[in-house]
């Protein structure tokens, strides 16, 4: 009895390819295959979905003309709003058609900075280098307030709801050295409720979670702590070697993040009573911030409670840590200019984040990394 000779090598037309099931896939999964013929469409690999966005990476682009500055889904998680360096801000879905269904393009006279989602009311706060404050109606795109806020540009704002009085508050930081503080919605006055006086430009805020006290990044590289009912400086918070950028509290009010231009973005402990003298819980390091000393904007993820800290750099990415163990979690790469802000959806694992190349991507996280 002969042996069986060798099988002929396999052609092109004719390679063995593991077919996929007929029936059709799960709905959280995306198969993905190297041939464009229809016949020989093989399972090369499975994508697990871990949201309802239409893919697991989505490009916002096409409304403006000039760098992203800020970018923020708003309370539900449903909307997405940014601003630009090109006097405008566009409104997005966030799920399937992500539809541009709005740019407004009238309300500022300079680079658009900063923006917030009003917390109880379809407001969107705007703040810019033309040094106005402004209140637009999302439902109909008109501006209902404009305050002249400062004598100088405006960095950062941050709001918050103030004690039981049901009142929305809202910070602003700017080059003039002040911070002062706004009554919100469209009813508040156009005199301040507050001004604290640092000496120094202020180049980020953010509201403590009972709302009684303000954080403000400055040019002298402190974090200084004022407390709202005494309308005096409480403490500071040091470590940092260069300016910070900005300032994201935890979904739990206990952490503050602060990326610096130094390219370290510090973890601070601001709980009542910190087991740490320096009020240092973690130092991260991946973001470069480049030489551009552009303002960049870190976030907190909020599906999951706050485990992971996301931060943009010069490296045209988004590092993504888990403040614990203060490990790199990812790089995500995809824009073509310094990424200048990001932010985390408050329901599900997902990543907003806009750039100087004047688009925004969205993108599904793995939330058992």
């Amino acid at each position: 009895m002969s042996k069986r000779g060798a099988s002929p090598p396999p052609s092109a037309e004719g390679t063995l390819i593991k077919r996929a099931r007929s029936n059709s896939p799960a709905r959280n999964q995306i198969a993905i295959s190297s041939s464009n013929d229809e016949r020989q469409k093989g399972l090369i690999r499975s994508v697990k979905r871990t949201s309802n966005l239409e893919a697991p990476i989505i490009s916002l682009s096409g409304a403006h003309s000039a760098e992203i500055l800020s970018c923020r889904f708003d309370p539900t998680g449903q909307n997405i709003a940014a601003c630009s360096a090109d006097r405008s801000v566009s409104l997005w879905r966030t799920y399937p058609p992500n539809t541009n269904y709005a740019l407004l393009s009238s309300h500022h006279k300079a680079p658009i900075l900063d923006l917030q989602w009003s917390l109880f009311s379809p407001l969107l706060y705007t703040a810019s280098a033309d040094q106005m404050l402004c209140f637009t109606d999302v439902t109909t795109g008109q501006r209902t307030r404009k305050i002249r806020a400062h004598r100088g540009i405006i960095n950062a704002l941050d709001r918050t709801m103030a004690g039981g009085a049901g009142i929305e508050l809202i910070a602003t930081a700017s080059d003039d050295g002040t911070v002062r503080v706004w009554e919100g919605g469209e009813d508040g006055s156009k005199n301040s409720v507050a001004v604290f006086e640092l000496g120094c430009p202020a180049t980020s805020v953010a509201w403590s979670a009972d709302g009684q006290n303000l954080y403000i990044g400055a040019l002298d590289n402190e974090i200084h702590v004022y407390d709202l009912r005494k309308g005096e400086q409480v403490y500071a918070l040091t470590g940092h070697t260069d300016t910070p950028t900005s300032l994201a509290l935890s979904p739990n009010g206990a952490y503050l993040l602060s990326p610096s231009f130094s390219s370290h973005t510090i973890v601070h402990d601001v709980r009542p009573f910190s087991p740490s003298p320096s009020r240092i819980h973690r130092v991260l390091q991946g973001a470069p911030a480049g030489f551009e000393n552009t303002l960049l904007k870190g976030a907190w993820s909020k599906d999951d409670g706050g485990q992971r800290v996301a931060v943009g750099g010069a490296d045209r990415m988004v590092c993504i840590w888990d403040v614990e163990s203060g490990r790199v979690l990812y790089k995500l790469p995809g824009h073509r200019g310094t990424v200048t802000c990001v932010d985390f959806h408050s329901k599900e694992p997902i990543i907003l984040t806009g750039s100087k190349d004047g688009t925004m991507l969205l993108g599904e996280l793995d939330p058992g990394l």
